[in-house]
């Protein structure tokens, strides 16, 4: 875990590393923890104000729990904190929030960038009761987002197991997962202009290639990095890699060099 003390301001707790540069708000995923953003918050944290909001996944009413509410979530954090540019960076549930800031929002975001985000299509718990009571499924099921399973750590598992045996955590992950079939952007992404990183596990089996192929098809100003002997969370998985796409990537959109339409697909690692 970064050494990042959460702070707490009303409603919101999140992580500031206090950089100079644009904020680079990070948004996690739906069983994801904030170590899983170790690797970026500190590499970037010397050019960037890094940020991770802590989504209130848990805090919500059921009744009202929905992508939507997570993305008023983050709105108000934003305003909250006066940010006037931000680049947004997402994985799984936390690219959807993302995307559907960015649609909202455009005028705030420099740029996006998504890493195995859903959006478009997603088979990670689905949209049924994840079981509960069996360690060794979770940690098959944790093992099986990483092309490496080593990267599912004890704390890792334990992390996801402990969410889906408490009931309420359990049904706050399926209305979730639910709503989020339900806010398909498939016919929206074309209204995303911002210039924008997709960087794919070539291995991902929760959002596969094909799939941020897809998102690179629908994004006018996007380019795709496809990173091999990768799963779902290549900022986790092959952190390297992850990092220096990044840092080009911003590097090109903050000096005004990043090309507008569509950059060819490269694969690294």
């Amino acid at each position: 875990m970064s050494e990042n003390q959460i702070k707490e301001e009303g409603k919101f707790k999140y992580i500031e590393t206090g950089g100079e540069g644009t904020p680079i708000i990070l948004l996690h995923g739906l069983l994801g923890a904030l170590s899983n953003f170790d690797g970026i918050i500190l590499h970037f944290s010397k050019t960037h104000n890094v940020v991770v909001p802590i989504l209130p996944l848990f805090e919500i009413s059921l009744r009202s729990l929905s992508v939507m509410k997570l993305v008023e979530y983050v709105e108000d954090f934003i305003d909250h904190k006066n940010y006037r540019k931000v680049h947004v960076l997402g994985n799984s549930l936390g690219g959807h929030i993302g995307q559907l800031y960015t649609l909202k929002h455009s005028e705030r975001v420099e740029s996006m960038i998504l890493t195995g985000s859903s959006g478009l299509f997603e088979s990670a718990m689905g949209t049924t009761f994840p079981k509960r009571g069996n360690y060794e499924y979770m940690r098959q099921k944790a093992e099986s987002v990483f092309y490496d399973p080593a990267v599912a750590t004890k704390e890792l598992v334990d992390s996801v197991y402990e969410t889906v045996n408490d009931l309420k955590r359990a049904m706050c992950v399926v209305a979730i997962a639910k709503s989020a079939v339900r806010h398909n952007l498939e016919d929206s992404l074309h209204k995303i202009l911002v210039p924008t990183l997709l960087v794919w596990g070539m291995q991902d089996a929760v959002t596969p290639l094909w799939v941020g192929e897809k998102f690179n098809e629908l994004i006018p100003n996007s380019e795709l990095v496809k990173v091999d002997k990768c799963g779902h969370a290549p900022m986790m998985e092959r952190p390297e890699l992850f990092n220096t796409s990044l840092e080009d990537f911003l590097d090109r959109v903050e000096n005004g060099s990043f090309l507008q339409n569509k950059n060819p697909a490269k694969t690294v690692g």
